[in-house]
């Protein structure tokens, strides 16, 4: 996620945790490993409430699982999306659906500042493969995401 003070390095996984109540979850860590929230805001797909963190020096980030969410399963939830930033996300998309990864939804340009897609691994694991476009500020981010929607001519 391309918000200022929590930019990834190029080739870094962050793992985001996919559990059923997101406040309780950031109170755990944040008691048990002192995780700092960074910044918050509604999932990308509109499911539940999306924390960014910094657990010692990792990032991470919390979202709650909801029935039918990006798993698309609903017999055993999902509990991790793997969140990589690369170079060029199209490619990295386009090279993992040709080694056999399923396409969840094709790299597009997200409100935060990065191009953003998500493909299902054989073994059934979901990555966010992302390329940062813009390093925003909290405050942009809302505006873009509160923005009313227009269509495009």
């Amino acid at each position: 996620m391309a918000i200022k003070g929590s930019e990834p390095d190029d080739g870094v996984i962050v793992p985001c945790l996919v559990v059923p109540d997101v406040d309780e979850a950031l109170h755990f860590y944040h008691k048990a490993f002192g995780a700092e929230e960074l910044y918050r805001s509604p999932f990308a797909v509109g499911i539940g409430p999306l924390v960014n963190m910094r657990v010692w020096k990792s990032l991470l980030c919390l979202t709650q699982e909801e029935p039918g969410g990006p798993s698309g399963r609903t017999e055993r939830p999902m509990t991790c999306i793997f969140q990589i930033r690369v170079s060029d996300a199209d490619q990295a998309f386009e090279k993992a659906v040709r080694a056999g990864a399923s396409p969840i939804m094709p790299p597009l340009d997200m409100f935060w500042g990065d191009r953003y897609g998500l493909v299902q691994d054989p073994f059934g694991h979901i990555w966010a493969i992302t390329t940062v476009q813009e390093v925003l500020e909290p405050p942009e981010v809302a505006a873009r995401l509160n923005a009313p929607v227009t269509e495009a001519e």
